[in-house]
């Protein structure tokens, strides 16, 4: 990868002309700040010219078309759980929790999600692709993203964007405006930028093919990929069932009378391929919507030409509301319900159904809502000062604190209250009029005089009142605040015959809380049928200190520069106690042209506030039970926070480098080997992992020792998957870059490529690279790359862009008859992106094409993170520069 020196920024960036002064550039990978240093780590450069492409509304969507980057969590795969609309940072697939995210070398609140910050203040994106918990700390077990703001910036920018997919939805509108000034007679600088964000999402899955597919099996018990599986056991307007859960294939009209049901091509058990059914995951947004609004500003004062005073503060707010998905209950009619007309006892009892009777629904007429609605606000507020200082002997030294306070309102409404709604539901006729059954027996008065009965017998006849008996909010507020302080000195004491020795130390101080400021009083009685809301309260506290040199021990002009490079750090947590990282590695550069570097590591990662001390998490799901080798639907998965956890460790091996022959101006290729080894794990796997590992170590045992529950007959209701310190994971692969630069007329012609090649990814011994469903944790492509041309001239630019992301296998589920899927291999996706600009003066005028040529997604049961699945995207817009 390309090296953060003098000369890197010309592939990544609109970079001065090699007449130019070059510019000094910190290496992100190091404490050492010597300009031209050779930092063993590799770093890629993410400049201004790679921000600008596909128009990207987020840092973190910028990032995700790097290869090194799995789109773990962006508004398109956060669309149906409460982490919706956060777009973070996810190196190596390894989770976002493994890759540190810093702001101008800070820690900061908002770094897992980087909506936050004002995209018109950066300067570029540094991405450290290797583990750097020695220099850094916690969390850089992956690597490090340093967001470099600008800021020498001056004048104003201004600019506004609107964007939408060929389908008419997913619209985009965003607006932003930034000013930088000299004051003092240049010793101060200030800036402040401002922007908003509006993404109204994507609903429409029917014009997306292949989203809303799924795995079905089969009679024969062969698992195959297939377009609209849909339930037979649920319905929107009812589905008749037996007792114990068996499909009658029969479902209510609105009117009250029975049918039968709109059955597909093929039919076994709880799923029908096609019909007129419905399956949970079709109510699912394809993009959820999102509003978005930042304002950040940084002052700095020279109080001497060698102590500078720079102070910052942000504040960012992200909300949204809108439907998640229905709920799907599954109720008895009793013979004698209020709402059983005669005309469907007939057609019933035709059908040789009679009373009672299970009744499978999908809740999607409730009230104005219509659905489970998740809303949320969250606010961001920080605040940091520090000072940059240096003395005689070119010693510099820097100290800095930050606060910061990310608070959080969410709310899941339109939720059953599950006491009330089972009376609801059990109604009966006395008089004439439809009253619960609670309430019907003389001899115990009324038991609930608010129960409104609710009728589930056709769609559409749920009345508001039993909607607003029945159905309530799940609120939860929480506040997040971080305390971050730290000291560092570097300088060069002393040189050695090949040249001069640096070193830095500091010492670095972290605090981190999470309290609860309200949970709704139903959520703390556990009284809603699907989700709880449950507070987190828990804060720990680390003290650290490190120390880094770097020793040339060869020098001999244009032949050979040879340097080592060490590292260390402790770190005392109030949780676990202390821990060591560290790291050694060293640089050859040879005849000015080829830089070789090696770099061994180990790392850390320590507990989050919510591994440590989530109190309860709920999401819901489709898996595949191996202990009866069939489907279950709409499975309840409870996680939770665990007090025990210890910090992970892992150790990367990095051997690479890059090389800029002289008789070649412009061009530079790029090559670095990673092994990546992660031990005492931290993480909740996957519903399904969960499954298939119970089955493997005890297949006689339904209920995994009470990690699952079953209902009567057997069908698996819920299984409990908290957070755990597993075994290993581990990762080997290879980056690949090579950029060329040239002048052209006017302008210049620059080409770039980055590439990604996963030998293996093994979580707790399973390789899961090459494994693209999504179904299976940290599944990622053995394949990414991305290839840009670009031209830049006085009045014209333009880009072509192209995205690969290689295919695979999509699960390695096995069906009743012990056999994987049979159409179980997806093939890559290449994506061509378009963009041009219009210059004049001060003013650009842009428009960008992602996806131009509309490739479909492969079979989705409802998100991926590997391929795209809005489609084809128009954006344009205007800057202004002056």
């Amino acid at each position: 990868m390309i090296m953060a020196l003098a000369a890197a920024p010309a592939m990544a960036q609109d970079a001065p002309e090699p007449t130019a002064a070059p510019e000094e550039i910190v290496v992100t990978g190091s404490r050492i700040q010597r300009s031209g240093f050779d930092a063993p780590t590799p770093t890629t450069v993410i400049g201004e010219a790679e921000l600008k492409l596909g128009n990207r509304p987020s840092i973190a969507q910028v990032l995700n078309d790097t290869p090194q980057f799995r789109p773990t969590s962006t508004p398109a795969t956060t669309v149906g759980n409460t982490t919706s609309g956060v777009s973070n940072a996810d190196l190596r697939g390894l989770g976002a929790v493994r890759t540190l995210t810093l702001l101008n070398g800070h820690r900061f609140t908002g770094s897992n999600d980087l909506n936050i910050v004002p995209q018109n203040l950066i300067k570029r994106v540094d991405v450290v692709t290797g583990g750097a918990s020695a220099a850094w700390g916690s969390g850089a077990v992956a690597g490090v993203v340093n967001i470099i703001l600008d800021d020498e910036m001056t004048g104003w920018r201004i600019g506004g964007q609107t964007g939408i997919s060929s389908r008419g939805d997913a619209a985009r509108y965003g607006a932003d405006a930034a000013w930088g000034t000299n004051f003092a007679d240049g010793r101060g600088h200030f800036m402040i930028g401002v922007d908003y964000m509006q993404e109204n999402g994507a609903f429409d899955r029917k014009s997306r093919p292949n989203l809303e597919a799924g795995v079905f099996q089969r009679a024969d018990g062969q698992l195959v990929l297939a377009r609209d599986p849909n339930l037979t056991i649920l319905n929107r307007g009812g589905s008749v069932l037996s007792l114990t859960a068996v499909p009658r294939n029969l479902v209510f009209n609105p009117d009250g009378s029975v049918s039968p049901a709109p059955l597909g091509s093929e039919t076994v058990g709880q799923y029908t391929l096609g019909g007129n059914g419905q399956n949970l995951y079709d109510y699912v947004a394809v993009s959820s919507p999102y509003k978005r609004a930042n304002i950040y500003a940084r002052a700095t004062f020279e109080l001497t030409p060698s102590l500078k005073l720079w102070a910052n503060g942000g504040f960012n707010r992200m909300w949204a509301d809108y439907g998640f998905f229905p709920e799907t209950p599954v109720v008895a009619i009793m013979p004698d319900n209020a709402f059983l007309t005669q005309t469907a006892r007939s057609q019933l009892a035709a059908a040789g159904v009679t009373a009672p009777f299970a009744l499978g629904r999908i809740l999607d007429d409730v009230g104005a809502e219509k659905m489970l609605n998740f809303s949320y606000a969250r606010r961001n507020i920080e605040g940091a000062i520090g000072l940059d200082g240096s003395f005689g002997g070119g010693w510099t030294y820097r100290l800095y604190y930050d606060h910061g306070e990310l608070r959080s309102d969410q709310q899941l409404s339109n939720q059953r209250i599950a006491a009330r709604f089972n009376r609801a539901v059990d109604s009966v006729l006395v008089n004439g009029t439809a009253t619960c059954r609670v309430n019907a027996d003389a001899s115990t008065a009324n038991d609930d005089p608010a129960c409104v009965p609710i009728n589930l017998l056709g769609n559409g006849n749920i009345s508001d009142a039993a909607a607003k008996y029945a159905f309530g909010a799940a609120q939860l507020i929480y506040t997040i605040k971080l305390d971050a302080a730290g000291a560092s000195l570097a300088g060069q004491p002393f040189s050695t015959w090949a040249g001069p020795v640096d070193i830095a130390v500091g010492t670095d101080f972290r605090w981190e809380g999470q309290t609860t400021q309200y949970v709704d009083p139903l959520s703390q009685a556990r009284a809603f049928a699907t989700l709880n809301s449950s507070g987190t309260d828990g804060s720990f506290s680390v003290k650290e200190a490190f120390g880094e040199v770097n020793v040339p021990l060869l020098d001999v002009t244009d032949v050979a520069h040879l340097e080592v490079n060490g590292a260390a750090r402790y770190s005392d947590y109030s949780t676990s106690g202390g821990i060591w990282s560290w790291k050694t590695g060293g640089t050859l550069r040879l005849v000015n042209d080829l830089l070789l570097r090696a770099v061994y590591s180990r790392d850390i990662r320590s507990p989050s506030i919510t591994e440590y001390f989530l109190a309860r998490s709920t999401n819901i799901g489709n898996v595949q039970d191996p202990f009866v080798g069939a489907p279950a639907s709409n499975v309840f998965v409870y996680g939770g926070g665990n007090r025990n956890l210890t910090p992970e460790t892992s150790h990367t091996l990095t051997l690479g480098g890059s090389y800029s022959p002289s008789y070649l101006k412009g061009v530079s290729l790029s090559v670095d080997y990673y092994e990546i080894t992660i031990d005492n794990v931290i993480t909740t796997i996957t519903a399904q992992d969960t499954l298939n590992q119970c089955y493997a170590a005890n297949p006689g045992d339904p209920t995994c020792g009470g990690v699952l529950t079953r209902t009567a007959n057997g069908t698996l209701e819920s299984l409990t998957n908290s957070y755990r310190n597993l075994a290993r994971y581990s990762t080997r692969g290879i980056d690949i870059e090579a950029a060329y630069r040239v002048r052209l007329g006017d302008g210049t012609l620059s080409f770039r490529a980055l590439a990604n090649h996963i030998f293996n990814l093994r979580v707790n011994g399973t390789d899961v690279a090459g494994i693209v469903g999504a179904d299976t944790a940290f599944s990622t492509p053995s394949w990414r790359a991305t290839g840009t041309v670009r031209y830049d001239g006085e009045q014209f630019g333009a880009n072509l862009r192209v995205r690969h992301v290689g295919g695979g296998i999509y699960s390695t589920l096995l069906g009743g008859n012990g056999k994987r899927i049979a159409n179980n291999e997806i093939d890559g996706r290449t994506y061509v992106d378009l963009g041009v600009e219009i210059r004049a003066g001060s003013f650009t005028l842009f428009g960008n094409v992602n996806n131009l040529f509309d490739q479909d997604p492969p079979f989705v049961p409802y998100t991926t993170p590997h391929y795209d699945t809005i489609g084809r995207y128009f954006s344009t817009g205007v800057r202004l520069k002056f």
